[in-house]
């Protein structure tokens, strides 16, 4: 899938997050806009079985509503507003459903899909996912992503034609994951923090015929730096500025 974008791809984390409200239909219009090759998202399940599109297991920093994610039905997030807590002129933006975002990211654009059930990992969401996938027939445009070696287990399954990204937390938390954990696992990507990002884990990476998508990079200095380091995708708040930082080194 990767053969058809540039060396460093720029995944737009949640949309175009600096300028609009995260992981919503204007947040990923926008950032698509201002040249990103593609968008990262967060998928949940309601209480009720439909993958939605929201980074927080509770709806409380992002809505109008409050409460547990998995504990809401989708008629009821549908009514809340994800749009006002950012800036008013986004008011009556709703949690979108992840086939929304199919629907309005083109075939020619990546979708990084993080599996984000991290609060209820025996929910089914991977197997919903799949299933969208597959009645949408995007599966080129698809690259999962979870902090949970089992969610992309189950990936590989169910998709095994779909690339996954192991992410690995920063600091000693992230350690196996960086290391051994995907060293002998199943994966074609390593999403490090930057904080743990080097020009060192990307050579060894790259030994093992893997990729490395760094999260999140958002000045210009630091994405000059990864790329100078050979990093294959960055995830940003602001691709316009990721954009204008690539350009202007050539």
């Amino acid at each position: 899938m990767f053969e058809h974008f540039p060396n460093l791809v720029i995944f737009a984390h949640r949309g175009d997050l600096a300028h609009a409200p995260e992981n919503t239909l204007p947040s990923f219009q926008q950032a698509l806009q201002k040249g990103a090759d593609g968008v990262e998202l967060d998928a949940k399940l309601t209480a009720d079985g439909h993958v939605i599109v929201i980074h927080d297991p509770t709806l409380d920093r992002t809505t109008d509503g409050k409460g547990r994610v998995a504990a809401s039905t989708l008629e009821v997030i549908r009514k809340l507003d994800a749009g006002t807590w950012f800036n008013e002129k986004f008011a009556g933006t709703k949690v979108p459903l992840l086939e929304e975002v199919f629907e309005t990211v083109g075939r020619d654009k990546m979708i990084n899909i993080e599996l984000t059930n991290y609060a209820s990992p025996r929910d089914g969401l991977v197997l919903k996912v799949s299933e969208l996938i597959k009645r949408h027939n995007n599966q080129s445009q698809i690259l999962f992503s979870s902090l949970f070696p089992s969610n992309l287990k189950i990936a590989a399954q169910t998709l095994p034609a779909v690339p996954r990204g192991l992410l690995a937390m920063p600091g000693l938390v992230g350690l196996w994951a960086r290391s051994f954990g995907f060293m002998f696992g199943d994966y074609q990507a390593l999403h490090p923090h930057i904080s743990n990002a080097s020009r060192e884990q990307v050579q060894r990476a790259h030994r093992l015929k893997r990729r490395v998508h760094v999260w999140t990079a958002n000045t210009p200095e630091e994405i000059v730096r990864l790329k100078g380091w050979g990093v294959d995708g960055i995830f940003t708040d602001d691709p316009q500025t990721a954009v204008r930082a690539l350009e202007r080194s050539g």
